[in-house]
């Protein structure tokens, strides 16, 4: 199924990134779930891989993959560890916004060293008291002669003890006008980090809080113009953050599947394997035919994203499907493993913990469904993949 629409470069780059997950993912995972922190080992590892630069064209350093590239990548990492395939997809959300929004100068500053692995970037839009609401956002930054100065906190954010550069959406002004977003390096006077707080999964992985007090950063550091910061957060979140979370919840859709296949073949009930009995078997093949599903509507939607076509719909459908998916066949792994499936010494609990942190981010499956809805209707605001599709097309060498 996915050889409609890989080539033979996105073969050759699932096999390198499947044996880098084996080799140097594995391994380390125990050691994530027993510290429930933040591995800032692991992830400058695989930042030095290159593939964070998957989107980045290849005259700023990049790979210039695209997106489908970005969805193997992000995948093969999940199917091992979905706190990995997490910290990868909040890196190229993190991309997303200078490559939609930045600069020339901004560029080429930034995106050769995100692609060499020299850098991580995030992009912090939420607020714990307006959630998924970016208009209700509170903090603000404020004009004073060649600098701004930002004040207040976000939460939620990818990659945020493990980040260098900041993408932040703030209050400018009034209304949906009134949103800027700035980039924020590390180690800035008046811009702290919360304290990590332990979470039910994707252990190795961080999304904590960014708090800015009096924060000064130049004006060299807006993204766009005053007035920009929805559209950043909005493209971002629809072209980038929809399909990342997406190839996540894949990867570990395929671990369920693979790791249940497992267990039934090496348990035995009246001495023949669990998979004999005709109501796992049915399970399995529910299992299976979810999976062909959901990998058939990301690879369709990305692969949309890299031919330049409108493809928003398709976006929040395959989030949809794949979340919902992952989190149903991991409900009904458990269902098979049964009392086997509570102990830590197998897999498939951690597999059911990391499925439902996928749920929020980029929109619940109400608020996709509600899009989707407005797509039914023909009522939609617009189609970001269609107004950034020259930023979005593969390039034609890859």
């Amino acid at each position: 199924m996915d050889g409609y629409f890989a080539s033979r470069l996105h073969h050759q780059l699932r096999a390198q990134v499947r044996h880098f997950a084996e080799s140097e993912v594995r391994p380390r995972v125990p050691a994530m779930e027993a510290a429930r922190t933040v591995h800032r080992e692991l992830s400058r590892l695989i930042a030095g891989q290159g593939w964070l630069g998957a989107t980045i064209s290849k005259a700023h350093g990049g790979m210039g993959a695209g997106h489908l590239a970005k969805t193997i990548i992000i995948e093969e990492l999940s199917r091992v560890s979905g706190a990995m395939g997490a910290m990868v997809q909040a890196s190229q959300l993190g991309v997303a916004k200078i490559v939609h929004y930045g600069s020339e100068e901004q560029k080429k500053t930034w995106l050769p060293a995100i692609a060499a692995g020299d850098c991580l970037p995030t992009i912090a839009v939420t607020e714990a008291e307006s959630g998924g609401h970016v208009l209700g956002m509170s903090a603000t930054a404020v004009r004073d002669g060649d600098d701004y100065v930002l004040n207040g906190r976000k939460v939620y954010v990818g990659n945020s003890h493990v980040g260098d550069l900041h993408g932040v959406v703030v209050r400018t002004g009034e209304g949906s006008g009134g949103l800027t977003a700035f980039l924020v390096e590390n180690g800035r006077p008046g811009f702290h980090i919360g304290e990590q707080k332990p979470t039910m999964g994707l252990h190795g992985f961080s999304f904590g809080e960014l708090i800015f007090d009096n924060c000064r950063v130049p004006a060299g550091n807006r993204l766009g113009e005053e007035g920009d910061g929805l559209a950043v957060a909005y493209s971002s979140s629809v072209l980038y953050g929809r399909a990342n979370l997406t190839a996540v919840s894949l990867g570990i859709h395929q671990a369920i599947l693979e790791e249940t296949t497992r267990f039934c073949a090496e348990r035995r009930r009246c001495g023949k394997p669990l998979y004999e009995l005709p109501s796992i078997k049915l399970k399995l093949g529910q299992l299976q035919s979810r999976l062909m599903t959901a990998r058939l509507t990301a690879y369709h939607a990305v692969h949309l994203l890299d031919e330049g076509m409108a493809c928003d719909a398709e976006l929040m459908n395959a989030k949809l499907v794949n979340v919902e998916s992952a989190i149903d066949s991991a409900r009904n792994a458990m269902e098979i493993h049964a009392a086997a499936g509570l102990f830590t010494d197998r897999p498939i609990e951690r597999y059911l913990r990391d499925a439902h942190h996928i749920f929020a981010p980029a929109g619940t499956s109400d608020i996709q469904l509600l899009r989707l809805a407005e797509v039914a209707l023909g009522t939609g605001k617009g189609q970001w993949s269609e107004r950034l599709s020259e930023l979005t097309q593969l390039e034609p060498a890859y």
